[in-house]
């Protein structure tokens, strides 16, 4: 997994296009755990397994009021970083 997201990562940023990275799930979105993605963060993934930004259910976000909550945290992240 780590491949294929610094694979994403890399073109993206070649593109010119501002990439974030989700840090647990839907959990992460929820708990405002996002961030944004550089070529430094993803140097030095493919030797690691797993996932680097990791995975985790989250019993809020499948409440509307969760997914709101998400959803206004998301749109936040983007801009709070330019």
């Amino acid at each position: 997994m780590n491949a294929a997201a610094r694979a994403v990562v890399r073109t993206a940023l070649y593109e010119g296009v501002d990439v974030y990275g989700v840090h647990n799930g839907y959990s992460g979105m929820v708990h405002d755990d996002i961030e944004q993605l550089t070529s430094r963060s993803v140097s030095d993934l493919i030797q690691r397994g797993g996932t680097f930004l990791g995975t985790a259910r989250s019993k809020t976000f499948m409440t509307p009021e969760g997914r709101k909550t998400a959803t206004r945290i998301s749109a936040n992240a983007t801009s709070r970083d330019s």
